[in-house]
């Protein structure tokens, strides 16, 4: 389902191949797709408060896999709540859930993919997603702009 509103979504996720195929699913629905390797290398994670105003958001979704070297994606979650962050849309997929991870996930509000997948399930949250987004909130672009990140980033 494409819609005429652009969406942006931050993907997570150390395996080159499962982002690889979660961007291009993301892109071919027309979303705007910040890809990264590890939690620790989001522009997000670089800053130690949320920079967006009242009606901004710097992402619609966040969509992290759960073990990741340097942090996990549910370090990455809790650092971001912490920071007060306004993304409201917040995935967790793992093929190695403990119960204990999951009721961390939960309690934070997010939605937990167990992989492998099915594809359609994803798809289907998206569409889920995409009727929840409030059209009027708008996308900052604050992390993308030269010179935005501390000097130590």
């Amino acid at each position: 389902m494409k819609s005429a509103t652009k969406y942006r979504v931050i993907l997570l996720d150390d395996n080159e191949a499962v982002r690889g195929v979660l961007s291009e699913i993301l892109a071919d629905r027309g979303y705007e797709v910040l890809a990264f390797s590890s939690p620790a290398i989001c522009p997000l994670q670089m800053t130690p408060e949320c920079r967006c105003a009242v009606n901004q958001r710097c992402t619609d979704i966040i969509v992290s896999d759960l073990d990741m070297p340097y942090m996990t994606g549910l370090g990455f979650i809790e650092n971001q709540k912490k920071k007060n962050c306004k993304c409201q849309h917040l995935v967790l997929m793992s093929g190695n859930w403990t119960e204990q991870d999951l009721l961390r996930a939960h309690e934070l509000g997010c939605k937990t993919f167990r992989k492998p997948f099915p594809f359609q399930e994803f798809c289907d949250y998206l569409d889920e997603v995409e009727r929840n987004i409030d059209s009027r909130r708008e996308l900052c672009d604050w992390f993308q702009e030269p010179g935005s990140l501390p000097e130590n980033c």
